[in-house]
């Protein structure tokens, strides 16, 4: 199984912009982003009604710079399923050169559920603040 999402690196998609550098160039949480939007996309036909996935591991090397304006693009193969844990290689490329490599795992959940949890910490949160 194989999945990919593209884009076009913006100034709002810059290292500058997101605040994890000071550079005009493609921010690393935003190549990071593209490469799990490519692990949705290789698994998204494969999952149950009631099911969704949720990131839970990132271990990527980002290893070229890319300018404002230059077309990005990851791809993501299904290395390894464990029950309801995926892992994924993942890559990704602009217009001249591969600008990062590395592994995503991904785990599937029960949507209602988990939406669930997210409304109970935040009433949580509320009672405690």
């Amino acid at each position: 199984m194989m999945g990919e999402s593209t884009g076009v690196v913006t100034k709002e998609l810059t290292a500058a912009a997101f605040g994890s550098g000071l550079v005009p160039a493609f921010a690393t949480p935003a190549m990071i982003a593209l490469m799990e939007n490519a692990s949705v996309n290789a698994i998204r036909e494969y999952l149950q009604v009631a099911q969704t996935s949720v990131g839970i591991e990132v271990n990527v090397k980002h290893i070229a710079a890319t300018p404002v304006g230059m077309h990005v693009r990851a791809r993501a193969e299904v290395l390894s399923v464990d029950e309801r844990r995926i892992t994924f290689q993942v890559e990704a490329w602009d217009d001249k050169e591969r600008i990062g490599e590395g592994t995503h795992v991904r785990a599937i959940v029960d949507e209602a559920r988990f939406i669930e949890r997210i409304a109970q910490k935040r009433a949580d949160q509320g009672s405690t603040a």
